[in-house]
């Protein structure tokens, strides 16, 4: 969806319905300059692949991803692989129970 949108620093995601979303693989692609990121309002209870969502996002320094269900989610593969800033990460409430694919999480 924003795959290579290598200028992008912020996205504003408060009235963005991802209710019947089922893969957001590489969503934020290569989004090299993105440092800043709100998801708290992103409905995951239906994702089932969140592959190289956040790959080579090199600028994100912090996100907050409490709010996901990740319940149903089976490939995170990359997800963050190439986040060179990333500093801080919540993933506090992640359920990884039925994720088979998680090659290479984080690598930088």
């Amino acid at each position: 969806m924003f795959s290579s949108c290598i200028s992008l620093t912020h996205i504003d995601f408060s009235n963005f319905n991802t209710y019947n979303v089922f893969d957001m693989s590489s969503i934020f692609y290569e989004c090299e300059s993105l440092a800043n990121i709100n998801l708290s309002n992103f409905n995951t209870q239906n994702i089932k692949d969140m592959s190289y969502m956040f790959f080579k996002c090199e600028s994100l320094s912090n996100i907050d991803l409490s709010k996901f269900n990740t319940q149903k989610v089976t490939d995170m593969s990359f997800m963050f692989s190439g986040c060179e800033s990333l500093i801080n990460i919540n993933l506090s409430n992640f359920n990884t129970q039925n994720v088979n694919n998680m090659s290479l999480v984080v690598y930088l």
